[in-house]
């Protein structure tokens, strides 16, 4: 293989800022991101996970903190001069060139001979499966190809990082599916080091190594897909990484991890994943997939069904409680819209936490 990413050891975000003005789009993020790792920056619309991304790029500077590349500071260097491959969310191709050109613009830009742009355009072509394709224009190319043209266009001049700014978004929901094995299958094949920006958290699930929530400009967890999933540390993160019923309650108790919360006079005991005092409001959290119908008693909480619907394997409802409480369950049998039932959840399902999805950061 001709192409060969510049290897490193890290880089490594030293509480970064960025301001707008009074507004705060970074406050002191500090990341480090090792060699070969693929990261993902996740979180809703104003996060600041397009602005870190653009600070790594250079697109934007830092008004606050460091960007290092092992022991070299990057963040005082132009853009170009960092090396970094981008690719965008509208794709950003020459519409006047073909793919074969797009894809060797930047080596062109560098003086590299034509003899080695054109070993390197072809072994991209082939790398992200565009053979066949190199002399048309990027307007007789489908979305998802064109995509693909970005990719190789940014991996051909062998930066030692990808950054990655929504790439996915123009795509349906097919091509979507499509092209995320496809990025990760191109980033294990060149051995990258990838910054991936998105607010899809099915494609930081299926993509990353490590996922990284942001809110307000602050990092608010950083870990492995399965850490954020099964444990976040906070209620705006465990909404972000799926949907959860929320159920608002006080601690009555607590012993260690474990906590018990009065939820409209039912006892409802899951696993403290913040300091949690008795008498403070609080919030369980659990999954649809964790609320199933069942006996009254502990972890129980009565319910009106509202809809029912056949899923196949299950049934999967709708309800609320005598409070106002909405909830989404799962059953194994029907239930009748109407009808009396007690939603139970395992308390080792139950997350608790002490903030609610607007609380502080």
């Amino acid at each position: 293989m001709t192409i060969a990413l510049s290897q490193f050891d890290e880089v490594r975000l030293d509480r970064v800022s960025r301001d707008f003005g009074a507004l705060n789009a970074l406050r002191d993020v500090s990341l480090t991101i090792r060699r070969r790792e693929f990261i993902a920056l996740l979180g809703p619309s104003g996060c600041g996970k397009s602005t870190t991304l653009n600070c790594i790029a250079g697109l934007l500077p830092v008004t606050g903190g460091a960007i290092w590349l092992d022991k070299s500071r990057v963040d005082t260097l132009r853009p170009e001069e960092r090396g970094f491959g981008m690719v965008f969310q509208n794709y950003a191709l020459f519409p006047h060139l073909n793919v074969r050109q797009n894809i060797g613009f930047g080596l062109k830009m560098r003086g590299k001979p034509k003899a080695e742009i054109d070993r390197k355009v072809d072994e991209a072509l082939n790398l992200v499966r565009l053979r066949g394709q190199e002399n048309k224009l990027p307007g007789q190319l489908s979305g998802g190809q064109q995509q693909r043209v970005a990719i190789a266009r940014a991996i051909v001049i062998e930066p030692p990082l990808v950054l990655m700014d929504e790439p996915l978004s123009n795509l349906d929901a097919k091509l979507r599916l499509e092209m995320r094995a496809e990025i990760r299958r191109i980033h294990n094949e060149l051995g990258a080091t990838t910054i991936y920006v998105t607010h899809d958290q099915d494609e930081a699930l299926s993509l990353a190594d490590r996922i990284v929530v942001l809110r307000d400009g602050v990092v608010r967890q950083v870990g492995t897909p399965k850490e954020l999933y099964d444990a976040p540390a906070h209620l705006d993160v465990a909404d972000f990484m799926g949907f959860r019923n929320k159920l608002q309650g006080k601690v009555i108790g607590s012993d260690g991890s474990r906590v018990v919360l009065d939820v409209e006079g039912a006892r409802i005991s899951g696993v403290a994943r913040e300091s949690l005092s008795a008498g403070a409001a609080a919030y369980a959290a659990v999954r649809p997939d964790d609320l199933m119908v069942g006996e009254a008693g502990q972890n129980a909480i009565a319910a009106t069904v509202d809809t029912i619907e056949y899923r196949g394997r299950e049934f999967v409802g709708t309800a609320h409680s005598a409070g106002g409480l909405d909830f989404v369950f799962r059953s194994h049998q029907p239930v009748e819209p109407g009808s009396s039932v007690h939603l139970r959840a395992d308390d080792q399902r139950v997350l608790v936490f002490a903030e609610p999805i607007q609380g502080r950061h």
